[in-house]
């Protein structure tokens, strides 16, 4: 029953990160193989009966330490504990994360920079990311949230022209999304600005 679960449990999340464009995780089929392995051998020679629902749930957490770890960096980082969030993710970081894992780390990082306002900091971690989208690693979410993130950031640095090559980029990555709609919204005051700006003097 274990060995069932536990396969059950990989093709799931590898499903749904293939879904999200984040590619498969090799270290996570392997992490779950060898506990599914170990326990599912240990009830075997104990006699010990493993509940699944306690299998799963104990699973889920050494599977998905990081991601959680990053999730409570950002409730930090949302009630303005950002020093807090900024060393949960560095603890992430340490926490052997695949290669998906370090990039949702790093936008994490980056928008904790950019929310404390060192800008060319925040600025080089989305830069970095982004570098590496091409590699199957960085869902739509979050090479969304890069493009965004980045371009709000060479907004406040008043450099308006890569602002806007960021915010066409989240509407070309995910459309639907949130981000998507603060970027066609920042692109739009950014129109409405251009326009409403005089023009040169006639002579």
């Amino acid at each position: 029953m274990l060995l069932l679960v536990g396969c059950a449990y990989v093709v799931l999340v590898n499903g749904l990160s293939w879904l999200r464009r984040e590619g498969l995780s090799l270290r996570l089929t392997f992490e779950a193989v060898i506990f599914t392995g170990l326990v599912s051998g240990l009830a075997a020679l104990t006699g010990f009966n493993v509940h699944p629902v306690l299998f799963l749930l104990v699973l889920y957490l050494i599977t998905m330490r990081v991601r959680l770890m990053v999730d409570v960096g950002t409730a930090f980082a949302r009630s303005g504990r950002l020093s807090l969030a900024e060393r949960l993710y560095q603890f992430a970081m340490r926490l052997w994360p695949d290669e998906t894992g370090k990039l949702v780390i790093l936008v994490n990082q980056g928008t904790a920079l950019l929310q404390q306002g060192r800008l060319d900091e925040a600025i080089a971690v989305f830069r970095s990311v982004l570098e590496k989208s091409n590699q199957g690693y960085l869902g739509v979410k979050y090479e969304s949230a890069a493009h965004y993130n980045l371009g709000v950031a060479y907004l406040r640095k008043n450099m308006e022209a890569q602002a806007t090559v960021e915010f066409n980029a989240v509407l070309d990555t995910w459309p639907a999304s949130e981000y998507a709609r603060r970027a066609a919204s920042a692109l739009e005051q950014r129109r409405r600005k251009n326009m409403s700006a005089p023009g040169p003097e006639k002579q």
